[in-house]
């Protein structure tokens, strides 16, 4: 290695200035732009932070804004056949996400509750390539949802609202033949039989869900360590998913056998253990259709497939029942039944003004004091 030393003394020490050279075409050439080194710490530390949010996002969220993100470069190629001129990504402003909002309903003809989602994709895409989103940009793309929103044939192109499920509609699911006759444009036309471990699994993992209000990705976190039997019944810690914060419910024992949380946690978990599932693991597991237990949780698409294809196979059709509809039953039941909203709302985790919760609550309320109910008609 070459040292000082080696090129002699003669050398003047030279002061060493940290910059960059200035293209002598740019403003100000001819000089010198001096390197701020904190302010490159800075942009350093943010551009790992967006990266380490966006990594820590579920999966789905994941895949679901990248796709969001393709939408508006392809939008920006529409707009630039329209006018000539391909504008930048980053070119977010009032014209640009207004325009966006009105290509995704009259090109694509989407759903307004998805293009209100898009629209909140692009945004967090664009701050994670470190590109400015206007809070007035935003607010104009909310302002001109609000007439599609309110669009009584915009909204059927969306899939609907999950329907609430009832304790009748979870014994109708529970206590399903096991015997799946195929379906008409099957090749092989055999019966399909549910294996027992399956249904087990099932029962208890629909009647679990009403019982905390469970969303998909919450069933799918629950541990075995989370959920404790006691003399009442069942002590369950729900993991916090999604930032959301977590919380710990109670479930008492039902009435019924078939539809009581407490009776089919119990057996799902002793056939579980018998099938060789590591104690103290995950709550639910796969289970394949020759009855054999995968190892690792159950995700949560296959949560909501579950309860959908039970719901098909119990002759529920004509209701869209989907992962939400045990959450909203809950509330809707519990409100005909006397329930405390209060106690309602802390069992699912909703906030204080949520919407949607008190939207169940109305739903659930609507017969109580009805305004034709006793006025002599």
């Amino acid at each position: 290695m070459t040292t000082a030393e080696e090129y002699g003394t003669a050398l003047e020490p030279v002061e060493v200035v940290d910059a960059e050279l200035v293209d002598d075409d740019a403003p100000g050439a001819g000089g010198v732009a001096v390197h701020d080194p904190v302010a490159a710490v800075l942009a350093a530390l943010d551009t790992k932070a967006a990266e380490d949010l966006h990594e820590s996002r579920p999966h789905k969220t994941r895949t679901g804004y990248a796709r969001d993100w393709e939408l508006w470069q392809e939008f920006h190629d529409w707009l630039a056949e329209q006018t000539g001129t391909r504008l930048p990504d980053s070119a977010i402003t009032v014209g640009t996400y207004v325009a966006f909002v009105k290509w995704l309903d009259e090109v694509k003809v989407a759903a307004p509750n998805s293009i209100e989602r898009r629209v909140t994709g692009v945004a967090s895409e664009a701050r994670r390539h470190g590109y400015d989103v206007p809070k007035t940009a935003r607010a104009a793309a909310t302002q001109a949802l609000k007439p599609l929103k309110n669009d009584k044939e915009r909204q059927k192109r969306g899939r609907g609202k999950a329907a609430a499920i009832t304790p009748a509609d979870l014994r109708k699911m529970n206590t399903s033949p096991r015997e799946r006759a195929p379906r008409p444009d099957a090749r092989r036309r055999r019966v399909i039989v549910v294996p027992e471990l399956a249904r087990l699994r099932d029962r208890s993992l629909h009647t679990m869900r009403f019982a905390v209000a469970g969303r998909n990705e919450e069933m799918s976190e629950l541990d075995d360590t989370g959920i404790r039997l006691v003399a009442e019944g069942l002590e369950v810690h729900v993991p916090s998913v999604k930032g959301r914060p977590p919380r710990d419910v109670v479930v008492s024992y039902g009435e019924n056998v078939d539809t009581c949380a407490v009776r089919c946690w119990i057996a799902w978990q002793e056939a579980k253990l018998a099938a060789g599932a590591a104690p103290d693991g995950p709550a639910y597991l796969p289970v394949d259709q020759w009855g054999n237990l995968g190892a690792k949780r159950l995700s949560p698409d296959g949560c909501g497939q579950a309860v959908s294809r039970s719901a098909k196979y119990a002759g529920m059709t004509g209701r869209r029942i989907t992962g939400h509809s045990g959450r909203r039953g809950l509330v809707t039941t519990g409100r005909r039944k006397g329930k405390r909203s209060e106690k309602l709302r802390a069992q699912g985790g909703w906030s204080k003004n949520s919407p949607v919760f008190w939207e169940y609550v109305d739903e659930g309320e609507k017969w109580e004091d009805n305004a034709t109910e006793g006025i002599g008609l």
